[in-house]
């Protein structure tokens, strides 16, 4: 599984913005994918995750009722809406993919290269 995302750019605090994970490969529908964010000299860190199905989603604290992860297999696309956005939510933004339904970065076989988000206040 290839992972491609875009959406990433300059906003404003209190603005929206969505993230596009893109895949190829034919498996895609199988596999959980979960958004990651990263800020210099931080681990990477949960943001949100869903099931290949997609009826199930987790958040992390920080974004839960601002965010929305949602998919659409056919399309092989799976999108992060994130809404009310602050400064704390700057960082390099990651899509990943597993085999389970996991938060722990560690069990992420397959990521993108990231996408730059940055809020400004």
């Amino acid at each position: 599984v290839q992972l491609v995302e875009s959406g990433g750019g300059l906003v404003q605090a209190g603005d929206s913005l969505t993230l596009s994970c893109a895949a190829s490969g034919r498996s895609f529908s199988s596999y959980t994918v979960g958004w990651f964010r990263q800020t210099p000299g931080k681990e990477r860190e949960f943001v949100a995750v869903i099931a290949w199905r997609g009826g199930t989603t987790y958040y992390a604290d920080s974004v839960k009722g601002r965010f929305t992860i949602s998919r659409d297999n056919a399309k092989k696309t799976v999108y992060l809406q994130m809404n009310s956005l602050t400064p704390e939510d700057t960082a390099v933004y990651y899509c990943a993919a597993s085999g389970a339904l996991t938060t722990a970065t560690s069990d992420y076989n397959y990521w993108g290269q990231g996408t730059q988000v940055t809020v400004s206040s």
